[in-house]
């Protein structure tokens, strides 16, 4: 278990138990702590270890063992498999170099068939496409094409399903709950930024695990669906569903919260907006990082960006901010800098401001590479939904135009979309939004 850390609704899980049942053997669930996971903080580690908690709690409902390694996994789960004399082995599906890698070590340095589920997309990502789509109005039309197939119920377990329990005196490796006895703090790595610092808050503001991410869900169908085709890109309304978190740690399947959209009786046009978000723009996410080797560096734009951004590459900044001022939210823009401070306070920024936030860093770097690289880093630290296809994405569309078309060229810009203060007044409160953060 890496990408999906859940118990329901987790194809790969039912894949693996499926195995099991149909052998007649255990089936044990494997996950294995790495101590640098691409810039995660202690935020994100207590939030991925709570629900981790209740993923060990769950499991154990079932009389499934829930085995907590810790270092390389490409050494670890090698070792696991010889420890226990393990037949095959599934594990979930990321497009991310650093999953693709781990997979492909692990798959050389063992001898029992070893499957790849992807349950963490609607359809999976090599069936959906077999290339890299150019925008969400090519990829769309696939995905669409595919739903009926796969946006399905999951299939209902055997409630007395139950498979041969391991031997009292197998112990040759330890539980989660053995391992983390003297509480979650002991199992997080390194030392960090907040800290030293102490201006971050306790991640308490998101509640982790199966449980919370259902309650969050049921709150955003029951009160807010209905209004969020009109409200979503209002930074100053609690219109989006707050899910992202959830998704990013795979706590909540996108397929559940697709088919209870499904049943609700919300606006058409609402439940529209937000399933094409949900599944298209979050599964064209993961085939632009399947498909696109360089979806983290300036390589990885389109061809027509790299032209028009190299065009503008010495045009003249007014201002290029230090990543410490950026970090601290410290520009002349208090827009920018509300938007900054809300990732800093609350973990999640909202996503319009993703958007603006991401294209003012590439008007003040020096560099479309530098401003990729500043987005990116303040985004995989600060965002609990960092670290994910999502983010990567949506970087590079605002800084190097992936998935969009070009537009009226500017300095620094090209043809790059721009987003200005004076348009996002036209959109939203801004002053508001500007106090309510600013106040923190």
């Amino acid at each position: 278990m890496s990408r999906d850390q859940r118990v329901e609704d987790n194809w790969a899980l039912l894949f693996a138990r499926k195995i099991a049942f149909e052998a007649d053997v255990p089936v044990f669930v494997v996950f294995c702590l790495v101590d640098r996971f691409l810039g995660a903080t202690r935020r994100k580690y207590e939030f991925m270890l709570r629900g981790l908690q209740e993923v060990e709690a769950t499991l154990a409902r079932k009389k499934i063992p829930f085995f907590f390694l810790r270092g390389d996994p490409e050494e670890e789960i090698p070792n696991f498999i010889e420890k226990y004399e393990i037949g095959t082995l599934v594990t979930d599906f990321s497009p991310l170099r650093i999953k693709r890698t781990w997979t492909e070590k692990v798959a050389s340095g063992i001898k029992v068939p070893f499957f790849e589920a992807d349950a963490h997309n609607v359809v999976p990502c090599w069936e959906a496409s077999k290339k890299q789509e150019y925008a969400a109005h090519t990829f769309r039309p696939k995905l669409l094409r595919l739903l009926p197939e796969f946006l399905t119920e999951y299939p209902e377990l055997e409630a007395n399903t139950e498979f041969p329990e391991i031997a009292a005196s197998s112990g040759k490796s330890e539980t989660f709950s053995e391992v983390q006895k003297n509480g979650i703090g002991t199992l997080i790595p390194g030392e960090f930024l907040e800290e030293k610092t102490g201006f971050l808050p306790d991640i308490a503001l998101f509640e982790a695990g199966e449980t919370a991410a259902r309650k969050i869900m049921d709150e955003f169908l029951t009160n807010k669906l209905d209004s969020y085709s009109t409200l979503r890109n209002d930074p100053t309304k609690d219109a989006l569903s707050n899910l992202s978190p959830y998704l990013h740690f795979g706590q909540v399947s996108a397929q559940r919260v697709a088919l209870e959209v499904e049943k609700t009786k919300a606006d058409l046009e609402s439940k529209r907006v937000f399933l094409d978000e949900l599944l298209v723009r979050k599964e064209l996410a993961d085939n632009f990082c399947y498909y696109n080797p360089f979806y983290d560096s300036f390589d990885g734009f389109p061809e027509w960006a790299k032209k028009t951004l190299n065009s503008h590459r010495h045009d003249q900044r007014s201002h290029i901010f230090t990543l410490e001022e950026l970090e601290t939210g410290r520009t002349y823009d208090p827009l920018w800098n509300a938007s900054q401070i809300e990732l800093l306070r609350r973990g999640k920024m909202h996503s319009y401001m993703r958007m603006y936030w991401a294209k003012k860093i590439l008007e003040w770097s020096e560099s479309p590479e530098k401003a990729l690289e500043t987005a990116i880093y303040l985004n995989d630290k600060y965002e609990l939904d960092g670290r994910d296809p999502n983010g990567y994405a949506g970087i590079a569309w605002s800084i190097g135009g992936a998935h969009d078309r070009a537009w009226q060229e500017r300095e620094i810009f090209g043809k790059i979309r721009y987003m200005s203060y004076e348009g996002s007044k036209r959109k939203f409160d801004v002053k508001l939004y500007i106090a309510k953060y600013s106040a923190l």
